[in-house]
């Protein structure tokens, strides 16, 4: 026999659920199927380089829950990758998925490399390397995998090619986060953004959007997007930044300039501090900002210990996977900013999949108003919920998510 210590392998899985039956969240019967992995795959296999030579590759795929349906949940090239790491992040794609109501498990996978260091089609090998060794348990009613850190519509697109090859038939479901092209969903690429986006709009649904002033830390993807979708709208973008710095304008930035100096033709910059808009700080300066609304965007653990009594923003959403370190947030609690979990905030990528293989196995294209429309009538029905949670149990936001995604999965349990 072994303990529970020796089965689980993600030590902040474990740290979770153990807060969560201190804090009586829920109880302890239906947090028992969560205490361990369903499945842990691991594998090593060669790709041929290139030059001839030959690598030996590390890659993981771990099913967490499948109780409310298949497995979701991406896949990551990172050397810096490992079982603990996939393991984890399939426990909170279990939680993520159950908390929006979409019928998917968590799952997660990882390649342990640097892809800087391979070829376009090195990179190829590799991928379709990886479903050779786990296309028996990956599946549309499986395990459905999709792009994560260092992964794109291509590398997915080379993976559902894989499959089909070995499975002998169309599978488009098999892997979302496709290209439009090769049976992607439209929204797809801005759909964390927006789903962030529709959050805040009904979090300030009573404040003058001008008078909302909001930083954001990260400029890659999730956050150049939503920066857009404020200033559009009407908020007040006063700070943005990236791994080198960022910018400050009191008034607001012109986020458009930005974008067009950072993302746009020929003459794209590297950083936004390059762009001359605002007054260049530091990323420590802007995770300082007293502002209406923190948005991190970029890495996890930047709100810690260290410095979370200098943050002075009133809330904080959480577009980055997990920004907020464990021994922080008592800190904001007492401190009364509010915190608008990642569980919640960042699920709009994942919902749009389920967008995606909903219309791959139904034969369907939806429209881009549809895809919007969808996404924003199932964000906002999930945000309600956590609310109204939240207050009938006296619960922050984080916990009352945690609540919420527990008890649906132990419902289906039954």
């Amino acid at each position: 026999m072994y303990s529970d210590d020796e089965l689980i392998t993600c030590k902040k899985c474990r740290v979770e659920i153990d807060k969560m039956e201190e804090k009586n969240i829920v109880s302890p019967k239906n947090l028992k199927r969560l205490k361990h992995p369903r499945r842990i795959l691991y594998a090593n296999f060669p790709i041929k380089k290139d030059n001839g030579e030959t690598d030996i590759i590390t890659a993981f795929r771990v099913l967490y829950n499948d109780d409310l349906g298949p497995g979701k949940g991406g896949i990551r090239f990172h050397q810096d990758v490992d079982l603990d790491e996939v393991t984890e992040l399939a426990f909170i794609m279990t939680l993520k998925t159950s908390v929006v109501g979409l019928p998917f498990g968590g799952a997660k996978g990882g390649v342990r490399i640097n892809p800087r260091d391979y070829s376009e089609t090195e990179l190829e090998r590799i991928s379709r390397g990886y479903i050779k060794e786990f296309w028996k348990y990956i599946g549309p009613q499986e395990d459905v995998p999709a792009p994560d850190v260092n992964t794109n519509p291509q590398i997915m697109s080379w993976m559902r090619d894989e499959y089909e090859k070995l499975v002998g038939e169309k599978t488009p479901a098999v892997i979302t986060g496709k290209s439009v092209e090769d049976g992607g969903s439209l929204g797809r690429d801005k759909s964390t953004s927006m789903g962030g986006f529709y959050i805040l709009q009904e979090e300030f649904k009573n404040r003058d959007k001008s008078d909302v002033s909001v930083a954001i830390q990260g400029f890659g993807n999730v956050g150049s997007h939503l920066a857009q979708m404020l200033f559009d709208a009407g908020y007040k973008v006063v700070a943005v930044s990236d791994r080198e710095g960022g910018v400050y304008k009191e008034d607001g930035l012109d986020i458009p300039k930005i974008m067009s100096c950072v993302y746009g033709g020929d003459n794209k910059n590297e950083s936004v501090i390059n762009c001359g808009e605002g007054e260049v700080i530091s990323n420590k300066d802007l995770l300082e900002l007293d502002v209406d609304l923190l948005v991190p965007a970029a890495l996890g653990g930047v709100i810690n210990r260290e410095n979370v009594s200098d943050i002075k923003a009133n809330a904080i959403i959480e577009m980055a996977n997990g920004p907020i370190l464990v021994n922080a947030e008592k800190i904001l609690k007492d401190n009364n900013i509010r915190v608008i979990p990642d569980l919640l905030a960042n699920s709009g990528g994942v919902i749009v999949s389920y967008f995606e293989w909903y219309q791959n196995l139904h034969d369907e294209k939806w429209d881009l108003e549809k895809v919007n429309s969808q996404l924003k009538e199932r964000i906002i029905d999930a945000y309600n919920r956590i609310i109204d949670v939240a207050k009938k149990d006296d619960l922050d936001l984080r916990k009352a998510a945690y609540k919420i995604a527990i008890e649906r999965i132990n419902q289906a349990q039954k």
